[in-house]
């Protein structure tokens, strides 16, 4: 395998929160190959955790070699293969009229100068640049789709009972859509993928906070003790990377 040359550095870490008995998330953390995920199963502690974990150990599998826009259509090729395997494997195990068995994914491709964010459901990628927050990925969530059509104010769709129901999952359907973003990165560049249960507990001010510290250790640290001060209902995982 080839390893890339990178100036990324990376600090990544998942804690079960103080509520569930069990973790859902997994994360997946390969600076050399310029490579990073987070994944939030559903469907229960066993489908979820068993649907999360064949999300990243599917990217794992990913050629390190190629450009930037190859190594994107082997990463879309592969969360496709995932999304059959969850759909088969529905079909041949399922004890219950409705099963789930589901994740999210945002994943994050790096070359030296330009990235490339992919993502289903609502696990985040956020942009700490020049002392401002930026979120590149949208949720897939049945509260940002009533909010896009302004169907609802804010104060209401955060009291709607589903609104935390996602529209998109990889293993969801027979279909997976998948939102691609591409851009420039720059020198000082933090990013941060994450899971719900992580940008949920901590306002904005406090995610650009903990990014602004001096290295991804710190700000990974910072940014758990503070999600692990408040209720931590659902599970936590964080990857942060910085050029």
């Amino acid at each position: 395998m080839t390893v890339l040359a990178t100036p990324w550095r990376s600090a990544a870490r998942t804690d079960t929160g103080k509520v569930r008995k069990g973790n859902e998330d997994a994360f997946l953390d390969l600076p050399e190959r310029g490579l990073w995920a987070v994944a939030d199963g559903m469907g229960g502690h066993r489908n979820g955790a068993l649907a999360s974990r064949l999300v990243v150990e599917q990217l794992a599998e990913l050629p390190a070699e190629g450009g930037l826009a190859e190594r994107l259509v082997a990463l879309r090729r592969g969360l496709h293969r995932v999304n059959r395997r969850l759909g088969h494997a529905l079909t041949v195990t399922a004890e219950c009229p409705e099963p789930v068995m589901g994740s999210t994914v945002v994943a994050l491709l790096m070359d030296e100068r330009r990235a490339a964010c992919v993502w289903a459901g609502d696990s985040r990628c956020y942009l700490w640049r020049r002392g401002r927050l930026y979120q590149l990925s949208r949720d897939h969530s049945l509260a940002q789709q009533l909010l896009d059509e302004q169907r609802l104010s804010p104060r209401q769709v955060a009291a709607h009972p589903a609104a935390h129901a996602l529209t998109r999952a990889v293993g969801a359907g027979e279909s997976l859509r998948l939102d691609v973003l591409e851009f420039d990165v720059h020198p000082g560049d933090t990013l941060l993928l994450c899971s719900d249960g992580l940008y949920q507990s901590l306002s904005p001010d406090a995610l650009g906070a903990a990014l602004d510290r001096p290295s991804p250790e710190f700000a990974l640290r910072q940014l758990f003790d503070e999600a692990l001060e408040g209720p931590a209902r659902d599970n936590l995982s964080a990857v942060v990377i910085r050029r």
